[in-house]
C-alpha cells in the first residue's frame, strides 16, 4: 500500500476534479454526499451509472458534471433532462478516454463486481488517484495492478470501511514490523445460526442487514460472509502481506472497522460509527482530516464492544478466501465470477443460500490453474466461471 504524501499534497489543497463510478449505487451516492459538503475542494467532473437513467438524470442537475453516463445501452435516457452543458455518452464505449483525460485527477470505482475491473484498470494505468470500493479489482487482479500503479505513480486509496481502518492503522508503526491485520465483520443477519438453518435462509431474510445499508448483492455477500472472504484476498494484495498475516473476528457493532497488530504486541485500531462517508472522505483527502457530514460519535452514551472468532462451519466461504488469498493466480477470478452468479441465481429463488458458497467452491476446485495469468487469461477465466456457474444446481449439487 501506498502513502504517497508528497504525491497528494498538492492535489488536495487545491479542488479536485473526480468521476465516480457506480454514482447511483449505495458508494455513488455517499461520494457525492462528500463532494456536496466540500464544493471549495471537490468538484463532479464525471458521473457513471448502469441503468439508473432518472437518478443520473438528478445528479447531473445538481452538480452539473462535465459528462454523464449511462452504461446499459438498452436504457433509454432523455438529453433534455440533463444540463446543456453536461455531454450525455450512452454504452461505455468512450469511458476509457474520459478517464483518461488530463483534467481528471481522481476516480472512485464504485462499480460493483468484476464489471468495475477494466474502468480500474484504466485509471490505475493513467496514473490517476484512485479511490477504490470495487474490491472485485484486486480480487481477481491484484498482483497485475499493483505491479502497474508502480510503474504509472497511481495512488490506490481504499473505501471499504475494513481497508480504510487497515490502511489508517498501519500510518501508527512501520511495515517489517507488522505482525498480523485482523478484519473485523458484523456477522450479518445469520451470526449464531448452524449450517442446517442456512438451508432455510430465504432471499428476503438475507437482505436484511443489521449494521449497513448496502446493494442487494454485497449485502448477500455479508450475508454469507464471502464479503470478507474477498476482502481477505484484497487486502493480501493492498497491503503486500501473506496470507497467514491475515485474520478474521466478528464485531457485531460494526464500530471496529478493523486493526493491525504489531510485532511488540501492540494493537492499532481505527473505530468510528458505521458510515460509509468517513473511509470515502480519507481517501479522497489523505492525508488531510477535515469535517466529515457524517454523525460524530456520543462518548457520553454506554456502550459494549464485541470480538467473536468466526464459525468457519456455518461459514465456509471464509476459509476458501484464505485458499485464494495463498494460492492467487487465476483463484480469484474464479472465485468472483462464480460468486457473482451464484448470489444472482439465489436472489432469483433458483438455489439455496447455503450452495452459493458449494457453488463457488466446486468451481475453483475444478478450474485450470494458472499461477501467473495475464489480464486477458484472467478475463478468460472469469467468463469460463460464469459459464460453470449457470450449469450447476440442486440435483448436481450435494445436499
Amino acid at each position: 500500500m501506498n502513502s504517497g504524501r508528497a504525491a497528494v499534497q498538492t492535489l488536495v489543497n487545491n479542488s479536485q476534479a473526480i468521476v465516480v463510478l457506480g454514482s447511483t449505487g449505495s458508494i455513488g451516492t455517499s461520494s457525492l454526499d462528500v463532494i456536496r459538503s466540500h464544493p471549495d475542494r471537490m468538484r463532479l467532473v464525471g458521473a457513471m451509472a448502469h441503468r439508473s437513467a432518472d437518478a443520473l438524470c438528478q445528479q447531473a442537475l445538481e452538480f452539473c458534471p462535465d459528462w454523464v453516463m449511462l452504461a446499459d445501452e438498452q436504457t433509454a435516457i432523455d438529453s433534455s433532462s440533463i444540463p446543456s452543458e453536461t455531454r450525455l455518452h450512452h454504452g461505455s464505449g468512450a469511458l476509457e478516454s474520459l478517464i483518461r483525460h488530463e483534467d481528471v485527477d481522481t476516480v472512485v470505482s464504485a462499480v460493483v463486481g468484476a464489471a468495475g475491473l477494466e474502468s480500474t484498470w484504466v485509471a490505475v494505468d493513467a496514473g490517476k488517484r484512485v479511490a477504490i470500493a470495487n474490491k472485485e479489482s484486486l480480487v481477481v487482479a491484484g498482483p497485475i495492478i499493483q505491479q502497474r500503479r508502480a510503474e504509472t505513480g497511481a495512488l490506490i486509496f481504499p473505501v471499504d470501511s475494513e481497508h480504510s481502518a487497515i490502511f489508517q492503522a498501519l500510518e501508527a508503526g512501520r511495515k517489517q514490523d507488522l505482525r498480523r491485520i485482523i478484519l473485523t465483520a458484523s456477522g450479518g443477519p445469520f451470526r449464531g445460526w448452524t449450517k442446517e438453518q442456512m438451508k432455510d435462509v430465504t432471499p428476503e431474510m438475507a437482505l436484511q442487514h443489521p449494521t449497513w445499508k448496502m446493494g442487494p448483492k454485497i449485502t448477500v455477500d455479508s450475508a454469507t460472509m464471502m464479503n470478507k472472504a474477498l476482502e481477505i484476498i484484497e487486502a493480501r494484495w493492498l497491503f503486500d502481506v501473506e496470507s497467514d498475516q491475515i485474520s478474521v473476528v466478528v464485531h457485531p457493532q460494526s464500530f471496529i472497522h478493523s486493526f493491525v497488530e504489531y510485532r511488540d504486541g501492540s494493537v492499532i485500531s481505527q473505530m468510528s460509527p458505521p458510515d460509509m462517508r468517513l473511509p470515502i472522505q480519507y481517501a479522497l483527502t489523505f492525508p488531510e482530516r477535515i469535517d466529515c457530514p457524517c454523525h460524530d460519535t456520543d462518548w457520553t452514551q454506554p456502550a459494549t464492544m464485541e470480538l467473536f472468532p468466526p464459525d468457519l462451519d456455518a461459514f465456509p466461504a471464509l476459509r476458501l478466501g484464505f485458499e485464494v488469498a495463498r494460492t492467487g493466480g487465476t483463484s480469484g477470478a474464479i472465485l468472483n465470477a462464480a460468486n457473482e452468479v451464484a448470489v444472482e441465481r439465489f436472489l432469483n429463488h433458483e438455489i439455496r443460500f447455503d450452495q452459493i458458497t458449494q457453488i463457488s467452491q466446486e468451481i475453483l476446485n475444478n478450474h485450470t490453474f494458472d499461477a501467473h495469468p495475464s489480464l486477458d487469461q484472467l478475463h478468460a477465466a472469469d467468463r469460463w466461471a460464469r459459464k460453470e456457474a449457470l450449469r450447476w444446481n440442486s440435483q448436481t449439487l450435494k445436499t
